[in-house]
């Protein structure tokens, strides 16, 4: 009597494949990527002969669609920046699309008042009346509050003005947490904002905020997207 075939028994490789299928978009990505992470140090470390994930290709991550942010949101930031320092660091982000991280390392010989041009992150921003008249007013702000302050960082508080270090990032994010329209999102917002209103070049988008050639393209690539969609949208 023949014997039925039977299955080969399944590998590890399999289950890791069985388990990866499960996923989708960036949990695939991520959880593929911790996998393999995890069987290459149980390999490196003896606790393992063979890696079963070592062969399966991460791939490249797919990212979503940026989307713009509604007027509403920005509306609810704009509410809450009730103070000199939170309406400055919010026209750095919105209008300039300037990191916090960029925000934090500002200095004070990186604007000249006279001339109205501002530097951010090494790039000579353009100069706008509404950045222009936000630093003055945090300025004037300043000068009253710690008029013997000697820290050449524009954005200080009562734990730096005395020393010359930065406000810390913490600092500068915090009247933002919580909102739809975080720094971050109004960030991207606005480089999102320039591909749509300018055009979806990602050379310009890489020129003119500093952005890498494929974050550039993402940027474009989204407000080409766009673009179809709000021509066909009926005026108001």
């Amino acid at each position: 009597m023949v014997e039925p075939l039977r299955p080969p028994p399944r590998s590890a490789r399999d289950d890791v494949l069985t388990y990866i299928k499960t996923l989708h978009g960036h949990q695939h990505h991520d959880q593929l990527v911790a996998v393999r992470s995890l069987f290459t140090w149980a390999k490196q470390n003896g606790l393992i002969f063979r890696n079963p994930a070592g062969r399966i290709k991460v791939g490249q991550y797919e990212y979503a669609m940026l989307q713009p942010l509604v007027p509403v949101q920005v509306d609810r930031s704009v509410a809450v920046a009730t103070t000199p320092a939170t309406r400055l660091i919010l026209t750095l982000v919105a209008v300039h699309a300037a990191r916090v991280a960029q925000i934090v390392t500002f200095m004070l010989n990186d604007t000249d008042l006279g001339n109205r041009r501002r530097t951010i992150a090494g790039r000579v921003r353009p100069p706008d009346d509404l950045t222009t008249q936000r630093l003055l007013d945090w300025l004037e702000h300043r000068h009253r509050r710690w008029p013997n302050t000697a820290n050449l960082h524009p954005l200080i508080n009562n734990q730096t003005a005395n020393t010359s270090s930065r406000a810390g990032s913490h600092w500068i994010s915090a009247a933002m947490r919580g909102q739809d329209a975080t720094l971050e999102r109004l960030r991207v917002d606005r480089q999102l904002e320039e591909a749509r209103v300018k055009g979806p070049d990602p050379l310009h988008l890489a020129e003119d905020f500093g952005l890498d050639e494929k974050t550039a393209m993402r940027y474009a690539d989204s407000a080409r997207a766009q673009l179809p969609q709000a021509a066909e949208q009926p005026s108001q």
